[in-house]
């Protein structure tokens, strides 16, 4: 469980240095029209995309040893820790000041976040069936077709849009990857391979996390990044975390309910409010 946390935490770094490299990235770019994946090409000829780029892979690997040991409320709570690394990086080197109300969001979110880890267990019941593994790819095919008319909005609610939908996609990847196959295993890869093949949740998981990238690239251009990240906060954080509770047999440590319920909602209270950090701005161009 102690790896667990330390990876959720790990990832929540890495997510929040690569989301403000990103940003500055995306706004050296023209605005694009529309969810353009053109951008996504254009972008990686920036070093500042390539690392951020890097730095989400990573956190993404941590979130996938994460979720192995951790309840998904638990992990995704942990995560959605990374606006405030964001705002605090953001008011550093995209010159957006924290207010007073900024600190208080990002006291809120660690006492939040604090009170989730405390209450979080390693036991994992679920079993997971094929249809549940349809669904998840079902719903990744499906952000994806929604993300297309949200990419032709402009201004804060592009931005506010785009971001909700990456945010629901991020956390079809971590749902995904809690219904990987138990078997995988280093010591045989292409036994691991074949379950991988055989998989819906594989599938699941790419389809999510290519949307999920598309439309937070584009959301960081129509406005703020904390505009775009704060409803991408609560797509990757609420909707998985129910899946993990209704579903996939996650629980909470015994006579800890409450606290987690608590510790859940503050966190995801405390990244919320930091939507208010920083005026949303327009794209320069290059």
């Amino acid at each position: 469980m102690i790896t667990g946390l330390a990876c959720a935490l790990g990832a929540a770094l890495g997510y929040g240095v690569g989301s403000v490299l990103q940003a500055a990235a995306a706004r050296q770019e023209p605005l694009a029209e529309g969810l353009d994946p053109g951008l996504l090409l254009r972008l990686l000829r920036s070093w500042r995309y390539v690392v951020g780029l890097g730095l989400d892979g990573l956190g993404f690997v941590l979130i996938l040893v994460a979720v192995q040991s951790l309840p998904l409320f638990v992990v995704q709570s942990m995560v959605a820790g990374f606006l405030a690394v964001t705002a605090v990086l953001g008011a550093v080197f995209l010159e957006m000041p924290l207010s007073r109300r900024d600190w208080i969001g990002l006291g809120v979110t660690v006492v939040g976040l604090s009170l989730v880890g405390l209450s979080g267990t390693d036991e994992r019941p679920a079993t997971i069936r094929l249809a549940e593994q349809w669904w998840v790819l079902g719903a990744a095919v499906a952000l994806g077709v929604l993300a297309v008319p949200c990419g032709r909005w402009n201004g804060t609610r592009g931005a506010a849009a785009l971001g909700a939908v990456a945010g629901l996609a991020f956390g079809a990847t971590s749902v995904a990857a809690r219904m990987l196959p138990d078997r995988l295993s280093l010591a045989h890869p292409l036994a691991s391979l074949g379950d991988l093949l055989r998989s819906p949740a594989a599938y699941a998981l790419v389809v999510a996390g290519a949307v999920a990238l598309l439309a937070y690239s584009t959301a960081l251009q129509r406005g703020s990044v904390t505009a775009a990240t704060a409803p991408l906060v609560v797509g990757e954080t609420v909707l998985p975390a129910l899946v993990g509770l209704l579903v996939l047999g996650d629980r909470t440590r015994q006579g800890w309910e409450l606290v987690a319920a608590v510790g859940f909602t503050l966190a995801v209270a405390g990244a919320v409010s930091l939507a208010r950090h920083g005026e949303p701005s327009v794209a320069a161009s290059s």
